[in-house]
């Protein structure tokens, strides 16, 4: 699947003779849990079509337990790769394209500020529609979907407060600062 390539073999071209079922295996399974998700700061960039693909598939949160932390002079939401520390982290399921995946890689600054891994994510709220190729769960309710955490951190990040959820106007009072707000 995250090859990123149609049935032809081109990630770019897909003929009018591909299927549901083959475009959609082209898409990669992310989870968001900072910035990128609905009402926050960055969301704007999920449903740029500019950018690539990306549809919203539902909540969940990891399997495993990771800190959550909010870090740096521009109060940015890591999830440092330390499981079984933290929180099981909420967050949101979206199917995206090779275009969108790549504009993420970007964005996020993989591999050095984060790293795309892939990670289990208990589904809690589904709106997948259930069309050719639609993406479902395991029969725990269990997907394994591309995040952005990271492994590359000051060791003193690891004393910061640990969230379960992440929110810009939560009531820690460390607003996100916006990448053009920034000097």
């Amino acid at each position: 699947m995250p090859s990123g390539k149609s049935a032809a073999g081109d990630p770019g071209i897909i003929s009018g003779s591909v299927s549901l079922t083959a475009f959609a295996s082209t898409m990669a399974r992310v989870f968001v849990y900072g910035t990128l998700k609905k009402g926050q700061p960055n969301y704007k960039h999920m449903i740029n079509t500019a950018k690539g693909l990306a549809k919203f598939q539902g909540r969940g949160h990891t399997v495993e337990k990771y800190p959550l932390v909010i870090a740096g002079k521009y109060n940015i939401p890591y999830m440092l790769n330390i499981p079984g520390t933290g929180h099981h982290i909420a967050g949101e399921i979206y199917s995206v394209d090779e275009q969108m995946l790549q504009f993420l890689d970007e964005f996020e600054g993989c591999p050095d500020m984060y790293q795309r891994t892939l990670m289990r994510i208990q589904v809690v709220e589904w709106e997948g529609k259930g069309g050719a190729g639609e993406v479902r769960a395991a029969a725990d309710g269990v997907l394994e979907c591309f995040v952005y955490s990271t492994a590359t951190f000051p060791p003193e990040w690891v004393g910061l407060p640990y969230y379960d959820s992440y929110d810009s106007s939560g009531q820690h009072g460390l607003a996100y600062v916006l990448r053009e707000s920034r000097e």
